[in-house]
């Protein structure tokens, strides 16, 4: 009874014009049924985030109002609170599902070639092109198995191959996919040679996928140059500036002391109005922003695309912040002295 409320309840939030495109996108990223649900049971969390961030924040600045202007203030708060909640719960399920489709398109376009040469060996063998595919299906080629098992499903239920093949190539934003789909259809079309087709086919793949993993070992010395001045380099560089300003401003204090001593002095000395705390928050500010973006360079230079490379992302990020730490205590300890 309770899932049934959440259920229908969840599907009160999504209209019914985007529910077969959303249907779409989560099939991509292996999620067969909508789950109304989940939307369900994701207002009521929204709720409760938006109850304890009102009582606390904004209850005690209107409670004093009208009654009229309390409730409308009531209502206008709560609304775009609840809303902000929400729109951030779901980029961040947005954000995890496109990671989770790229993922899913990578794997799918590794185990390719290994599919299509079984698929080729089935066609010399003297099978046909539709039991080929379907004879071809493994366990270990996962993603890529259920997928062409949709594709047999609907051939074997009256569509055709060709529309059963450029359905499955437009689910997924793989270039290397759609080219060999309409190879494929090409050659379906005219009625020639499919398995020497698909041997050339299999031949580039693997020469292709040979080819980036040549281009990612030519990299490779680049991205560890790049690692180590972002997680070691840059964090020395910071901690060090925070010392030397230490420092600096240390020598500051005492120049003005010995100036406001001297009573006779024609000169006068102000110390700097900075505080070390601010210049630490902007250093690791700053620190966060440049591994951010370096992570992001690597992934492009390793994977082709920052999708493939998010996972740097926080180990960069973490790794250069603890390493501002421990060189700002070791940088501390190694340069106190100068600051008596």
């Amino acid at each position: 009874m309770r899932i049934f409320f959440f259920e229908e309840f969840g599907k009160a939030f999504v209209p019914r014009q985007i529910r077969p495109g959303l249907g779409k996108y989560l099939a991509k990223a292996g999620i067969d049924n909508v789950p109304y649900k989940f939307f369900g049971i994701l207002f009521w969390i929204t709720a409760i985030i938006t109850y304890f961030m009102y009582v606390p924040g904004i209850y005690p600045v209107i409670k004093q109002k009208a009654m009229i202007v309390f409730f409308i203030l009531t209502f206008v708060s709560w609304f775009f609170i609840q809303v902000l909640v929400a729109v951030i719960i779901v980029l961040g399920i947005y954000f995890y599902l496109n990671i989770q489709i790229y993922q899913r398109t990578k794997i799918l376009e590794d185990m390719l070639p290994d599919y299509m040469a079984l698929v080729s060996t089935n066609l010399k063998g003297g099978m046909n092109f539709e039991k080929a595919l379907w004879t071809a299906i493994k366990p270990e080629f996962g993603i890529l198995a259920k997928e062409v098992g949709l594709v047999s499903k609907r051939v074997a239920t009256g569509n055709d191959v060709t529309e059963a093949l450029q359905e499955f190539a437009d689910k997924y934003n793989s270039p290397r996919l759609k080219r060999s789909i309409d190879l494929l259809k090409g050659e379906i079309l005219s009625g020639g040679a499919i398995s020497k087709v698909i041997d050339s086919l299999v031949a580039n793949l693997k020469k292709t996928k040979a080819l980036k993993q040549e281009m990612v070992a030519a990299t490779l010395t680049y991205m560890i140059f790049m690692a180590a001045i972002v997680v070691f380099i840059m964090p020395a560089l910071f901690a060090l500036a925070k010392q030397l300003l230490q420092i600096l401003l240390g020598f500051g204090e005492r120049l003005s002391s010995s100036f406001q001593s001297g009573a006779t002095s024609m000169f006068s000395f102000s110390v700097a109005n900075i505080d070390p705390f601010h210049f630490q928050l902007f250093s690791i500010g700053a620190i966060s922003i440049i591994a951010i973006f370096s992570s992001m360079i690597i992934s492009t230079i390793e994977k082709g695309d920052i999708k493939g490379g998010l996972k740097y992302i926080p180990l960069f990020w973490v790794g250069s912040i603890v390493m501002y730490f421990i060189f700002s205590v070791v940088l501390e300890a190694m340069m106190g002295g100068l600051l008596i």
